[in-house]
């Protein structure tokens, strides 16, 4: 069980959760996807991955969410359908799902890794004092800075001292800023963080456009998003007591050494993953998994060589995050290449397209995700069918839509994985958040970015 009880027999099954011998499966089987996305690529070994996460997902069926259960029947009606009509397209397909599985699994073992350290507690509780801009500014930056190793991990460490100080202290402006700035500073790595989904799909799609590149110009732009979104919270009404508020809900150890550390180990995450992409000529997927891979297995040997026993995380409650990323980007290839074959391989946008469409990438998979699909769908379908028809020159416009696009959804959608899981955190309705909270800063950066999204496709269509 979770708390480390052992429950009696048949509690599982009554439950419907899934016996330890089909967890086992469905773990070492995440981990052989993952190994085989870390091996040298071939036409052979990348063909694989699909079918090992299929075998670990299809393990946990049991624990899956209605959502997950009716994507993976997409997945399977769309595979037999490519099998008859397009099997070289089931094979990229396929190849792709390997990709994206060992990312997902390195950066979630990551995330299990980094999860059970010490100095989470006190980099998170350190940020809830002081008044009430420097406070929302550094949980909202703090957020997407531990989502650069933790993923949807920095939600769940930031959102359980939201709802702790919320049971300590009761519902507030000062609790709903910060649930804001929780969201809100998930979207700063969504839009600009080197391992971001977003960033390695967007690159994986348009592997001519460099990560400087696309960094220079999304990362502006996602500091300047977090400085908007100041303007749009509550006014909070405080004791006089501002200034060592809330020291009864955090401690206040000193936080500087733990900064530190994570810091680096970030910052050595994210240099590994440039090295390889950059110098290796690696795709950036494989590189990002293969860094965040490396750092789990550095840190674990350093512990064992502290004499600290420590086993692998178990891989096998990343059911349901598997089947909505590596299945979206299954379905997602299968309509880029099916939407290519029905405009033609010749197709190509007009010179005034360009920045029109530019302009609409960012609200279509805001739109996208407001109907509940999934950005991996939405961002998937944009590179496979835009990447191929794209000027050459303006890759940076639509490459700077999609994570800018992709980033506005997270935060200002009620049925993306992070809203939902503040929700269920704090208490706090999605819904709520989304459109009462965030939806005038939403339409504002939407507006923002697909003007910036289309000056710099035009710019750059119009270079000589």
């Amino acid at each position: 069980m979770a708390n480390g009880t052992t429950a009696p027999a048949g509690t599982e099954q009554a439950l419907g959760v899934a016996p330890v011998p089909y967890r086992t499966v469905r773990s070492v089987f995440a981990y052989l996807a993952l190994l085989i996305g870390l091996l040298p690529p071939s036409a052979h070994t990348e063909l694989f991955g699909a079918p090992l996460v299929l075998v670990a997902v299809l393990a946990g069926w049991r624990d899956l969410r209605r959502v997950s259960r009716v994507l993976l029947l997409l997945v399977g009606a769309s595979g037999l359908a490519a099998w008859h009509w397009a099997p070289q397209l089931l094979g990229n397909a396929a190849a792709s799902t390997t990709h994206l599985t060992a990312l997902v699994v390195a950066v979630m073992l990551l995330s299990a890794t980094l999860g059970t350290s010490r100095d989470l507690g006190v980099l998170s509780g350190s940020l809830f004092a002081g008044r009430s801009l420097p406070r929302y500014l550094g949980i909202s930056f703090a957020t997407g800075f531990l989502a650069v190793p933790l993923n949807f991990g920095s939600v769940g460490v930031m959102g359980t001292v939201v709802a702790r100080v919320k049971q300590l202290r009761g519902d507030s402006s000062l609790t709903r800023n910060a649930a804001r700035a929780v969201l809100r500073g998930f979207a700063l790595s969504s839009i600009c963080s080197p391992l971001s989904i977003s960033v390695v799909i967007t690159l994986t799609f348009l592997p001519s456009l460099g990560l400087h590149q696309l960094i220079a110009v999304s990362l502006p732009f996602a500091c300047l998003y977090l400085l908007l979104g100041s303007v749009f919270r509550e006014p909070e009404v405080l004791p006089a007591s501002d200034g060592p508020v809330l020291a009864d809900a955090v401690a206040r150890a000193p936080a500087m050494l733990p900064w530190l550390r994570f810091t680096a180990y970030i910052a050595a995450i994210c240099l590994g993953a440039w090295v390889l992409s950059s110098f290796a000529q690696m795709r950036y997927s494989r590189a990002v998994a293969l860094s965040c891979a490396g750092a789990v297995a550095l840190g674990w040997l350093l512990k064992r060589l502290r004499g600290e026993p420590e086993g692998l995380p178990s891989m096998a409650q990343v059911s349901n995050e598997l089947v909505v990323m590596c299945g979206s980007a299954f379905l997602g290839v299968l309509a880029g290449g099916a939407g290519l074959y029905l405009l033609g391989l010749d197709f190509g946008l007009p010179l005034w397209a360009g920045p029109l469409v530019a302009f609409g990438v960012p609200w279509l998979l805001f739109l996208a995700g407001m109907a509940g699909l999934n950005p991996i769908v939405t961002g998937t379908l944009i590179g496979a069918m835009l990447a191929p028809i794209w000027p050459p020159s303006a890759l940076l416009g639509l490459g700077f839509g999609m994570v800018s696009g992709w980033g506005l959804t997270v935060a200002g959608t009620p049925y993306s994985a992070n809203s939902m899981l503040l929700s269920r955190i704090t208490g706090y309705d999605a819904h709520t958040a989304a459109l009462q909270w965030n939806l005038r800063l939403s339409l504002c950066s939407l507006c923002l970015a697909g003007l910036l999204a289309a000056g710099l496709t035009y710019g750059l269509t119009a270079a000589p």
